[in-house]
């Protein structure tokens, strides 16, 4: 396991029990009343530390190595999973995957950002950061969707879209405002869900949803702690008041009326218990998929409008 530095006491106390486990093994020693007491030990130092964590541990957790990713969780939500390819434009862009899958015998257009989970995936991936020719990937499952009336899942997860000239080039802003646009007047419903990061246009391009989700532990800006730190401060040292500042977190965004629910993690945050993750996830989906489907197209578009016009406050001069 890999342990952030706020997670530094629960790695002292897993070797312990990892000790005391080698020695039960390799020997005739009870070691059983240890360990049920170690892992009581454990349980309540979870609750400590994950009860009371700040913005930018958050934060920190939304970037967990071992976090799980797109692929893992529509592996897991789904039965069956075809992914499709390209943007019919330009070409297939490995930052966003997606295709159409099954939820209990339901056929769904799913996709999402798909970070590496090692060093050569990442490169291969972009990080999560898409190119415009993946937004045009993306609205062009989404159409499909609509075409044969299949209900959109999105899984948000990128610390924004890729901000290189070729990017600006090929249309980054036209990209994922088109997408906005569109998604605005898809006649199907949309759920989305921020699994990990949720920054900047680079999320909000796959983001505009009848239902919008946030899992526990990540966070949905308009811009990163660091860079955040490095505009106002000119250093990113400030990146943890920051992330304060900003009230990035799932906390804030339902409070403000961003998002309209906030998935529970395992203790431990997702990467603890990536299966009990995915099920509390899917669990979300279904229950939002059920809700939206009692309403016409009509009524989904209305509603979806005003959700994201009622956002903010403003005075008329």
């Amino acid at each position: 396991m890999v342990f952030l530095e706020f997670e530094k006491p629960l790695e002292t106390l897993y070797e312990q029990l990892d000790k005391i486990k080698e020695v039960g093994q390799g020997g005739d020693i009870d070691v059983d009343k240890m360990v049920l007491e170690l892992e009581e030990k454990i349980d309540l130092k979870k609750k400590e530390i994950y009860g009371n964590l700040t913005g930018w541990q958050k934060v920190q957790l939304s970037r967990h190595p071992e976090r799980p990713y797109t692929l893992y969780y529509i592996n897991q939500i789904c039965k069956e999973f075809i992914e499709l390819h390209g943007d019919r434009y330009c070409k297939d862009d490995k930052a966003i995957v997606g295709g159409i899958g099954e939820i209990d015998g339901r056929a769904v257009v799913i996709l999402g950002h798909q970070k590496g989970v090692n060093t050569k995936m990442r490169q291969y991936r972009n990080f999560g950061m898409a190119n415009p020719e993946g937004y045009r990937k993306a609205l062009r499952l989404m159409k499909m969707a609509e075409r044969f009336n299949m209900p959109i899942v999105t899984l948000i997860d990128t610390p924004g879209a890729y901000p290189g000239i070729e990017a600006e080039e090929r249309g980054q802003a036209e990209a994922i405002a088109r997408n906005l646009l569109e998604m605005a007047q898809l006649t199907v419903p949309i759920v989305c869900v921020v699994i990990g990061e949720g920054a900047s246009g680079g999320a909000i391009g796959i983001g505009l949803g009848d239902r919008v989700y946030m899992m526990e532990n990540t966070w949905y800006s308009v811009i990163s702690p660091e860079s955040c730190s490095s505009i106002l401060w000119r250093s990113w040292d400030y990146k943890e008041q920051a992330a304060e500042q900003l009230k990035l977190t799932a906390d804030h965004m339902h409070d403000f009326g961003i998002v309209d629910g906030i998935i529970k993690e395992p203790s431990g945050g997702a990467h603890s218990n990536p299966e009990e993750a995915a099920k509390l996830v899917k669990r979300h989906i279904k229950k939002a998929l059920a809700e939206l489907d009692v309403l016409d197209s009509d009524t989904l578009i209305n509603q979806r409008i005003e959700k994201y016009a009622s956002i903010g406050h403003y005075d008329t001069v």
